[in-house]
């Protein structure tokens, strides 16, 4: 199957994107299209305009500021993994890039496009959650930022309206001592993961947040806060974990709580060992 006829324009700026997105309410954004490819082919989505926004130079900006990183959109999951990249994680968010898809999907598909699609197997979702990122979202209105746990509502359902670009990510950076583990389950080498665990533990800042992504909504938020808080020492308890997972609503499904714990283990070990 092919896509249906639609309309296509390569706009040069931001502005000018969100114009052609405002003008037309069956417009589709597209940048790598490693997702928006196969459902166009499928017939999933049928715009009657696609925008292509790989021409927009503010789109692979790489802002560095005293304490965060601005990513634009269009930084490729190569970029990242490479290093190509003012990094805010110490090498954690390279590592993560290398694990997503094969080289083929990671030099074409973007962190920008990523968030926006907003599935819950996806890896930066879960990942810049527990990183406390902030998504920068530009259209007719003006600009906006919110957290990424605002601009998610879940499974594939975010905040962005359809005049708007998510123009950007800001990422805060990590302090030296600052330990970060992520893990994920995969039945084959490559697809999206049936699980995934991340911790991000950051002493100086007493920040300890724990995210268990893949799962039916948005990620779940499993510790967010910092060392004060009843239950949030490092390493954190397992049994605790398993508590939190339960109540936001993995008790149900043995096999669902156990891989999400399994993920969430492993990613902690590999926090204790970074």
């Amino acid at each position: 199957m092919k896509p249906v006829a639609f309309d296509y324009e390569r706009p040069r700026t931001i502005g000018e994107a969100v114009r052609l997105l405002s003008e037309s309410p069956d417009a589709k954004i597209i940048s790598g299209g490693q997702t928006l490819g196969p459902m166009l082919n499928l017939r999933l989505v049928q715009p009657a305009l696609l925008v292509d926004i790989t021409r927009i130079p503010e789109l692979t900006r790489i802002e560095e500021t005293d304490d965060a990183v601005i990513l634009g959109a269009c930084v490729t999951h190569a970029a990242i993994e490479d290093k190509r990249i003012a990094d805010p994680s110490h090498g954690f968010l390279a590592e993560v890039a290398r694990g997503i898809a094969y080289r083929a999907v990671r030099t074409r598909g973007t962190v920008g496009g990523s968030l926006a699609h907003a599935d819950p197997a996806a890896d930066w979702l879960s990942c810049l959650i527990a990183l406390g990122a902030e998504v920068l979202l530009t259209g007719l209105s003006g600009q906006r930022r919110l957290t990424l746990t605002e601009f998610v509502r879940g499974a594939l359902d975010t905040q962005l309206e359809p005049d708007e670009i998510l123009d950007g990510i800001h990422i805060p950076k990590l302090s030296k001592r600052a330990r970060a583990g992520f893990a994920k389950i995969c039945r084959k080498s490559g697809e999206f993961a049936d699980a995934i665990g991340v911790v991000v533990h950051d002493a100086d800042r007493r920040a300890l947040h724990l995210v268990a992504g893949a799962v039916q909504g948005q990620p779940i938020v499993i510790a967010a806060g910092n060392e004060r808080t009843p239950g949030a020492s490092w390493p954190p308890p397992l049994e605790s974990l398993r508590e939190k997972l339960e109540q936001a609503g993995l008790g149900g499904d043995a096999y669902e709580l156990n891989i999400h714990m399994a993920a969430l283990e492993r990613a902690i070990r590999n926090a204790q060992a970074s």
